[in-house]
Parts: C-alpha cells; structure tokens; sequence
C-alpha cells in the first residue's frame, strides 16, 4: 500500500493550526478549528493514559502548557479531562473527541508518543478507535518498534516512521545505544514497511529518506517548517511539509 494521495496534497498543521498570540494552543480544540477553516490536514500526539486511554497531548508530563504536574501515564483520562489548560478555557481532549470534532473534513496523521519500552497498548487503543472512523487517517512514531505494531495490528492505515540522522544528544541519550543505531539511516524499514516518512527538515538533503521516496515509493514530509528556507528546502526534496508559525 503507498501513502494516499491526501497526506501530500495540503500542508500539515503542526498540532493543529496554533497561535499563542491569540490564545489558540496547540492540540487544542481552537487549533483543530482553526487548520479546518483553512484546509489544512492536521498533525497531532496522543498519549497513553493510565486507565488505558488515548489523549491528545504532545508531552508525556503535565506543566508546560497545563496546570499541574506529573506524568499522563499515571492519571486516568477523566482526570486529564479535568485539567485546565494555561491562559485557556480549554481542556485536553480524548482521541474520540478530536475524531467527532474533525468528523472527516480534513485528513489526520497521529503521532503516537513511545517511551520506548517495548509496550504496544497505546497502537492498539488508537486501532480499535480507528476501527469506526472513516475519514482519511494516517500514524507515525519515532519509535520504530511502535510503527511494527502498526503494521501487525492494523495494516489497512497508512503508517509512517518519524525520523533525523543521528540520535546522539538531548533525551535521544535516554534510550541504549542499540535502541538509537537501530533508529538511524531508517535500519528498521525492511521490518517496518512505512508508507511514509516525516523527516527533519533540518537535516535533508540526507540518503536515507532519499531512497525511501525514490526507490522504494514512500511519501517524504518534513519537520517542523518554520522559515522560508524550510519551505524551500521541503519543495525542493519532499512532498509537503509539517509546518507551524504562519499559514501557507
């Protein structure tokens, strides 16, 4: 299965269509609203909740964006869905609320957020809430053994890997050295078969996602375009971009 034709025809909105300035924070529901009024596909994170949920959240820890603290993993969704967003009357929602708030009116690519320990529960959650949802969908991981679930529990979504060259610094020092050289120069992609990769734009032109497009088919995003520069770096060597920060 290639990449459909609606992941590369519109620009990403970067965790919907955010803007502090005007009090529209990313994942939240102004964001998703908003990237719908403009026509933009949306990307987003979902996490794993303790009473086993998926919600719509890019940290794995409350405090940057919401009052709070500590990890999602330790509360249940309904507390999360109590929680108060910063600045916002706006609350953290649930995968299915997002999916009944776009209702199919523009595609979606979920990011599904790993803590790299091997535990499936979070693919699995997002597939059986899929499993009802006919409007057009796409997930992706950094974490190549997420994007192998993927592949064995639901192979009818379109799926892709989320990636950069190296993995030598910042919380990438977390996982083994095994973990980060399995990740690099897209190793994995002959067990994980992705239909598609969202790279760093930072970091193209680069031989890795260069042979995924043009030997081997898959669709090439890049990550995150903030600058003219980038705009021109994803037209030049990808498909479409992920981008935040102003509108296309």
């Amino acid at each position: 299965m290639r990449a459909p034709d609606w992941l590369i025809a519109r620009p990403v909105a970067h965790r919907g269509l955010h803007d502090p300035a005007r009090g529209i924070i990313e994942n939240m529901p102004g964001a998703m609203h908003a990237a719908i009024s403009g026509n933009f596909s949306i990307e987003t994170d979902v996490q794993l909740t303790a009473d086993g949920e998926a919600m719509v959240h890019h940290d794995d820890e409350l405090g940057r964006l919401t009052e709070g603290s500590g990890p999602l993993l330790a509360k249940t969704s309904t507390e999360l869905k109590r929680i108060n967003f910063k600045d916002t009357p706006e609350r953290m929602m649930s995968l299915g609320d997002l999916l009944a708030l776009i209702d199919g009116r523009v595609g979606l690519v979920i990011e599904i957020k790993s803590h790299f320990d091997g535990d499936r529960k979070l693919v699995a959650r997002v597939a059986e809430i899929l499993k009802t949802y006919r409007g057009p969908v796409a997930w992706m991981s950094f974490d190549p053994d997420q994007v192998l679930a993927m592949r064995e529990i639901a192979r009818g979504i379109p799926r892709g890997i989320t990636a950069q060259r190296t993995y030598d610094d910042g919380e990438w020092l977390a996982l083994t050295q095994a973990q980060r050289d399995g990740m690099r120069h897209l190793r994995h992609a002959f067990r994980t078969r992705p239909h598609f990769v969202s790279y760093w734009v930072k970091e193209l032109p680069a031989p890795a996602p260069w042979i995924a497009r043009n030997l081997f088919g898959c669709a090439l995003l890049t990550w995150t375009v903030r600058t003219p520069e980038q705009r021109a770096i994803t037209a030049r060597y990808a498909d479409q971009m992920t981008f935040e920060g102003f509108v296309p």
